[in-house]
């Protein structure tokens, strides 16, 4: 029987960025009491670049050449964590996120990610790739209320510019699902190094 497992590709935060945002979110917590929002675990926040979803332990090795291969195409760059943004829109929450400004390179990176792995059978996302930090998942049980008192504390909320990452290596994440929320495991980190001088 093949064997599968949960993976995605994203940058990895550092610890004091990741502790940076739990203050975040411990604010937002503590204006939404009894609200129906599964917070993210400090420890988990990250900057996805691609969800593939379920992974045959036999495709790992061809996932981790094309990390590999691509992030070698790219230098390492910076991107800024502001402020606080929802899906689908800030008066209808159900993803509660924090806006990352980024140069083209992450979209460069990114796509280069997506068109090789879908290569290898992953599906591309149809919707436009928009960076963000996700830091809290609306429970789909929260009724009217909930989401107005979500909405507004949201639109009241500024935080303003929170930190600047620099970004050196992109990981491959595998996630198992456990009681008490998800557990990521890095399976491969690969170096973002001096961009090609051939064109891309």
């Amino acid at each position: 029987m093949n064997q599968v497992l949960r993976a995605f590709i994203a940058i990895e935060l550092p610890a004091e960025v990741q502790h940076k945002l739990s203050q975040i979110i411990q604010r937002l917590q503590g204006q939404l009491p009894n609200v129906p929002i599964r917070w993210v675990k400090a420890q988990n926040i990250h900057l996805t670049l691609k969800f593939l979803g379920e992974v045959s332990l036999n495709n790992l090795e061809a996932i981790k050449q094309v990390l590999v291969k691509e992030a070698t195409g790219f230098s390492p760059f910076e991107f800024s964590i502001g402020e606080l943004g929802a899906f689908p829109t800030l008066k209808h929450p159900r993803v509660i996120w924090l806006h990352v400004t980024s140069p083209s390179e992450l979209f460069s990176l990114q796509r280069a990610i997506d068109l090789q792995t879908e290569r290898l059978g992953y599906i591309s996302e149809e919707r436009r790739y928009s960076p963000h930090i996700t830091i809290g998942r609306v429970n789909r049980h929260a009724d009217a209320e909930d989401l107005n008192r979500i909405a507004s504390v949201l639109q009241k909320t500024q935080t303003g510019l929170v930190e600047v990452v620099s970004v050196s290596t992109v990981t491959l994440f595998r996630s198992d699902l456990h009681p008490d929320g998800s557990v990521y495991t890095p399976l491969a980190i690969a170096s973002l190094k001096k961009s090609n001088p051939e064109k891309r």
